[in-house]
């Protein structure tokens, strides 16, 4: 059965339907320049009491804000993107977080410590995901170890990614939304069972 992560939540009923959907984690966009991002304060408030893993998202953030997010929020996990993002998933592994090591374009797998999972996901310009744009599933190059996919995923794509590639989880969030932040609980259902299904 495949894990899933729905990702970009800004709202209390958008984490129950996440939850109530049976997805196995949720992530809260701490990055400044994303349509999903939310505060540090806000992030503890959603993530209160949530019986799934809990992960964080952050675009060239230090080592020391990320601590800091996690002691306030209570998180399971971090998804660091960006400048300071090797350091900082470092520091999340030793402090025994649930660790998403995104990766995309010509980076290099290989270079990923074990214990870390990998993010397979699409990112362009300085957009480092939920960018809605799916991956060239056909061209990827199917890692030797396990792995999450995201990119441009929903109800509609997620069998057929899962079915080319056999992740070990899937990952998704513009692709299951209303409006820029907004999840849409039909979409989220569809999705979580669409990938639980495989």
């Amino acid at each position: 059965m495949t894990w899933v992560k729905v990702c970009g939540l800004t709202r209390e009923t958008d984490v129950s339907a996440t939850v109530e959907a049976g997805a196995d984690a949720i992530g809260f966009v701490l990055a400044e320049d994303s349509p999903r991002r939310i505060s540090v304060e806000r992030a503890a408030s959603l993530a209160d009491g949530v019986p799934v893993l809990r992960i964080l998202v952050t675009v060239d953030a230090t080592i020391d804000f990320v601590a800091e997010a996690v002691s306030t929020t209570g998180a399971d996990g971090v998804q660091p993107h960006g400048v300071g993002s090797e350091a900082v998933a470092e520091w999340g592994q030793h402090a025994g977080l649930f660790v998403l090591r995104p990766v995309s374009g010509g980076e290099s797998i290989g270079t990923v410590p074990d214990g870390q999972m990998l993010l397979l996901d699409s990112a362009t310009g300085s957009r480092h995901g939920g960018t809605g744009k799916p991956l060239d599933w056909g061209a990827l190059r199917r890692p030797e170890r396990p792995f999450i996919l995201a990119g441009g995923l929903g109800p509609g794509n997620v069998a057929r990614a899962i079915e080319m590639l056999d992740p070990w989880g899937v990952d998704a969030s513009s692709q299951l939304e209303a409006s820029p932040g907004v999840k849409d609980p039909a979409k989220v259902a569809a999705f979580v069972e669409e990938a639980k299904q495989r």
